[in-house]
Formats: structure tokens, C-alpha cells, sequence
């Protein structure tokens, strides 16, 4: 049990000294090609649904996946810029009208420079159930207190004034789970963004097996709120770099045309 002389925890605790590199500098365009395939491995994808966006560091444009291809073959030539009314700015391909599910949380959120979305399963099962994952497990302490839920299906956004409707009701949450279509995770880098969706989907998984289990009289345990902090700052501060460079690596080795 935490107590209140003891560090918090994350780098302010403990910071490595020296760590696995990545590989070779990216483009921005390189790293969220890298992004749409280490999510499809992670399963936090459904076909050719869902969409990433990246805020460039001026505010007026962001990159974007084109509408069409599986996150899984994305490639670096294939990201598109679009402006913050959606026009497409820079790429061979179009965009999908509900880009606007994105454009209007960047207009909202200034911490949001990252979104993702998409429909992955177990987050999907539990959206459709009404529920929210609760802190079963240490890695669930990564989002204890940022976790909302929009509880009634509004059909697809497909244009600016659904799209703000959408982001008010996510409000500062940096993940939400929508009723009975899937999952928005914010972040203010690509980093902590897809370590933050890679792993909330397992996360669900794990959530709705214990919830059976426990339906079956097994006595389901949530971790203290005292003792979710400083694990929370670990996983955000240090883990998530790590978690990036591997998969990119991986990646590389496996996919190396994900950089073309």
C-alpha cells in the first residue's frame, strides 16, 4: 500500500540511464504508417474502418489515413494532410467524411493532438453492454480516472455539426468508449497514443472475462484507487516509449515497406 512519504512513482522514482533505440529516424508520415500497423497486429482494428489523426505542430493541418485502405497495408506514401475543414491538402487518395469525428475534438482539445479511432472487439463488446473496463489488472491503472462513455448510438458523423456534437459529449476524456460503435483514445503524442490504444483493448478482453467469472461466483477484485497512481505515471512516463520503439523494430524487420 502506497502511504504518503513514498515517490509516486514514473521517472520522478526511477528513469533508465540508456535504452533500445527504435531504429532509424522517421518522417512524421514514416511514424504514422508504423502507428496504423502496430494497431492492426494489436487487433485494434476492425477491415478497413477506423481513422488516426496527427495534428501538425502549426494547428492548421493534420495527417490522416486515405479512405479504403486496411490499417495493415498502410503505407508511408499513402498518409494524407487535410486542413481542419477536411479538404485534402497533400495525398493520392480521398479521406472519409467522418474524419469530422477528429477534426472537431482537435478544434475542442488542444491536448488532443493525437486521435484514434476504430472498433476494436472488446472494447466493441463492452461499448454494446454499457460498461466500463474497471482496474483489474496494473497495466487498467494507465486509465483510472480518464475513462468516459457516450451511452446512445447517434448513427455515422459525417459532417462538422455531428462531429462537434460527438467531441462535447467525449468532453477532456482521453478515452471514451461509444454505445455500440467503438473507441476514441486521445493523446498528446503518437507514443503514448498507441500505447495507450494497444493496450486498452486487452484491457476490455480482460475486463469482460472477469466479469463472467465472477457472474459464476468467483470473487472479482479491483485494484485500491490509493495504489493506481503511481503505477499509472510508470506505464505513461516510462513504458510507453519503450512499448513504441519495440514495436517499431519488430515491425521493421517484418514489414519494412510500411516506410515506402
Amino acid at each position: 500500500m502506497n502511504t504518503e512519504t513514498e515517490p509516486l512513482g514514473g521517472l520522478a522514482k526511477w528513469a533508465p540511464s540508456i535504452v533500445p533505440s527504435a531504429g532509424p529516424a522517421l518522417t512524421r508520415e514514416q511514424q504514422l504508417a508504423c502507428a496504423f500497423r502496430i494497431l492492426a497486429q494489436a487487433e485494434f482494428s476492425e477491415n478497413m474502418a477506423g481513422h488516426i489523426t496527427w495534428m501538425d505542430d502549426d494547428d492548421a493541418s493534420m495527417l490522416v489515413n486515405p479512405w479504403g485502405l486496411w490499417w495493415d497495408e498502410v503505407a508511408a506514401s499513402d498518409i494524407c494532410r487535410v486542413d481542419l475543414d477536411a479538404n485534402v491538402l497533400e495525398g493520392r487518395w480521398d479521406v472519409t467524411p467522418a474524419i469530422h469525428i477528429h477534426t472537431e475534438l482537435h478544434r475542442l482539445r488542444d491536448d488532443a493532438r493525437v486521435v484514434v479511432h476504430n472498433h476494436p472487439y472488446w472494447s466493441t463488446v463492452l461499448a454494446a453492454l454499457g460498461v466500463l473496463p474497471e482496474v483489474f489488472h496494473q497495466t487498467g491503472c494507465m486509465y483510472d480516472g480518464d475513462l468516459g462513455f457516450v451511452d446512445e448510438y447517434g448513427g455515422e458523423i459525417d459532417d462538422p455539426t455531428k462531429g462537434g456534437e460527438l467531441a462535447k459529449l467525449i468532453g477532456e476524456h482521453p478515452v471514451t468508449l461509444l454505445a455500440n460503435h467503438g473507441v476514441i483514445v486521445t493523446a498528446p503524442t503518437l507514443v503514448e497514443a498507441v500505447y495507450r490504444a494497444a493496450s486498452f483493448d486487452r484491457q476490455c478482453r480482460l475486463a469482460y472475462h472477469v466479469l463472467l467469472a465472477d457472474r459464476a461466483g468467483q470473487n472479482a477484485r479491483v485494484i485500491a484507487p490509493g495504489d493506481r497512481g503511481g503505477m499509472k505515471l510508470s506505464l505513461l512516463e516510462r513504458a510507453a516509449d519503450v512499448y513504441w520503439d519495440g514495436s517499431v523494430r519488430k515491425l521493421l524487420k517484418r514489414e519494412p515497406e510500411v516506410l515506402l
